[in-house]
């Protein structure tokens, strides 16, 4: 991450600089693509009061950027108030990346095709045995998956009559789930 901590009409002092840098570092617990952070800090005086604005931008991979502005009369009280927004701001942001799941192609894998390239002539439908989906007992499934050479996956009923799925798994041991 690129930081620039900028004085306008304000002398910086090494102290200010390094407690600005240290929140610009905090940001990075965040996991996100931050291509940049910049502090500006300027002394203004507005209506006969003295104070100090701070402007934070915070520039992101995949978002515009996050600017805040925090007016107050202590620097440092500035620079707090103005980095817990953008906290928040990259809290909520980051919050958001992850609730939203995407089910693309790349993530069905590469055997996954696209219901439009399927030519409709070709699909055949096959009615299938209810008796051959009945729900067995634990013996009963495990015989049955002996039996089979391939992966099957067999529904039936537990000792507690709670309804489970046994299969076989590659290395040809047996999975319950």
């Amino acid at each position: 991450m690129n930081k620039s901590i900028t004085g306008r009409h304000f002398e910086l002092t090494d102290a200010i600089k390094a407690y600005a840098d240290a929140l610009l570092e905090g940001l990075k617990k965040y996991n996100l693509d931050i291509i940049s952070g910049n502090v500006v800090i300027s002394a203004d005086e507005k209506n006969g009061k003295k104070g100090f604005s701070v402007e934070i931008l915070v520039n992101l991979k995949d978002k515009n950027t996050i600017v805040i502005t925090e007016r107050n009369k202590d620097v440092y009280a500035a620079l707090d108030l103005g980095m817990e927004r953008v906290k928040k701001s990259l809290r909520r942001y980051s919050e958001k990346i992850k609730n939203h799941k995407i089910n693309s192609f790349k993530d069905l894998g590469e055997e996954a095709e696209a219901v439009a390239d399927i030519d409709i002539d070709e699909i055949e439908i096959v009615p299938m045995d209810l008796e051959l989906h009945k729900p067995l007992d634990f013996d009963e499934a495990i015989e049955a998956l002996r039996a089979e050479k391939k992966r099957q996956f067999i529904v039936f009923n537990d000792y507690d009559g709670h309804m489970r799925v046994m299969y076989k798994r590659a290395d040809g041991k047996f999975g319950l789930y």
